[in-house]
C-alpha cells in the first residue's frame, strides 16, 4: 500500500483576503490585555481592512502601508492618531507573519513605515478652580440624577479618574483605614493602584448610592426619565455625555473627561502636591506624563531659582 505524500506547506501570500485579514485580527486582539487598547486597536485595524479590501488586490507590503498612511494624513488626523492606526496595522502584520500567512520580508517592510511627525505636545484642556466649581454645583442635587452626576464629576475631578475606570467602580473598590481610598483599581495598561478619596467626594458619593437604594456591585448606575433606577452599571459614552452636557451648561467650551483628569493633576501641583505623589494618584509609569498632564511652564519672572538661600551679598 503506497503512502500519501504529506502535503507541502502553503507558501507565505502577498495579498490578503477578507478572512486572512480578520482571523489576524483576532490574533492581535487577544494579545492585547487592555480593554482600552483592544478597542482601539479593533477600530484602527477595521479602518486598514476595509481600505485595503476596497483596493484591487494590492499585495500587503511596504508601499501599500505608506499609500495608507498618505490617505490618512489627506485626512488631516492628528499626527497621534495617524501614529495609532500605522501601529495598529504593524502589529496585523507581525501577528500574519508568524500564523505563515505573510512573508517575513513584507512584515519587516512594513515596519520601517515611519509614522506621522508630531510637532510640540498636545496638552489639552485645564478648568480653573472657580470653573470646577461650577461644573460640580450644576447638576440639579434634588433629583436622583442630579445626585449621580454630581457623585460622577467629583470622581473624575476630585481622583482623577479615567471615564472607564470610573464606569467600573464598586462599593468593594470603596476601603477605609484611618482614610477612604478606591483600592486595586485596575487601569490602563492592566496596571493596579490605589487612591485616596477626599471627603467630599465620598459625601457626594453617599448622596447618591443613599437615594438610589444601591448597596453593592458598580457605584454608578443607569436613571430613567422617570426618576428610577434601571442596569447593573453604567458606559463610558454615558460618562462622557454627561461631562459634555454640564459644561455646555457653564460655558466651558468642548470639554471631555480626560480634562477632568487633567484638572485634578493641575490642581494639586498648585496646592503644592509632589510631582510623586500625583503620578501615584494618576497611575503613570512615567513621570514625563505627569508633566504633560500638569502643563507647566518655566517662569523666568520669580523663577526658582532667585532666592535659594545662598546668594552673595557683592556690594
Amino acid at each position: 500500500m503506497k503512502r500519501s505524500k504529506p502535503k507541502p506547506k502553503s507558501a507565505p501570500k502577498r495579498v490578503l483576503r477578507l478572512p486572512d485579514l480578520d482571523h489576524t485580527k483576532m490574533s492581535v486582539l487577544n494579545t492585547l490585555g487592555s480593554p482600552q487598547s483592544q478597542r482601539a486597536y479593533d477600530i484602527a485595524i477595521n479602518d486598514f481592512i476595509a481600505w485595503y479590501c476596497s483596493e484591487p488586490r494590492i499585495a500587503f507590503n511596504k508601499t501599500v502601508v505608506l499609500r495608507y498612511r498618505i490617505q490618512l494624513e489627506a485626512k488631516h488626523l492628528a499626527p497621534a492618531t495617524i501614529n495609532l492606526r500605522l501601529a495598529a496595522v504593524r502589529r496585523l502584520a507581525y501577528e500574519a507573519a508568524d500564523v505563515g500567512l505573510l512573508s517575513t520580508d513584507l512584515a519587516a517592510g512594513i515596519r520601517r513605515v515611519k509614522g506621522a511627525k508630531r510637532l510640540g505636545v498636545r496638552l489639552g484642556n485645564w478648568l480653573s478652580a472657580d470653573q470646577a466649581k461650577t461644573m460640580l454645583q450644576c447638576p440639579n442635587r434634588e433629583v436622583l440624577i442630579g445626585k449621580r452626576d454630581r457623585a460622577i464629576l467629583a470622581v473624575l475631578l476630585g481622583c482623577g479618574l479615567r471615564r472607564s475606570e470610573a464606569a467600573q467602580l464598586t462599593f468593594e473598590h470603596l476601603r477605609r483605614d484611618d482614610y477612604w481610598a478606591i483600592v486595586d483599581l485596575f487601569g490602563k495598561g492592566g496596571h493596579i493602584r490605589s487612591v485616596p478619596v477626599p471627603d467630599w467626594v465620598k459625601l457626594a458619593i453617599d448622596r447618591w448610592t443613599a437615594a438610589a437604594k444601591i448597596e453593592s456591585g458598580c457605584l454608578f448606575r443607569c436613571v430613567s426619565k422617570y426618576g428610577t433606577v434601571w442596569g447593573d452599571s453604567i458606559t463610558e459614552k454615558v460618562i462622557w455625555h454627561i461631562v459634555r452636557r454640564y459644561a455646555r451648561q457653564c460655558e466651558l467650551g468642548k470639554i471631555a473627561p480626560h480634562d477632568l483628569r487633567r484638572t485634578c493633576a493641575r490642581r494639586c501641583h498648585d496646592a503644592g502636591g509632589e510631582l510623586e505623589q500625583i503620578q501615584f494618584l494618576l497611575g503613570h509609569l512615567s513621570v514625563q506624563t505627569t508633566e504633560q498632564y500638569l502643563g507647566c511652564k518655566q517662569r523666568f519672572r520669580s523663577a526658582v531659582n532667585h532666592h535659594i538661600g545662598i546668594e552673595l551679598n557683592d556690594d
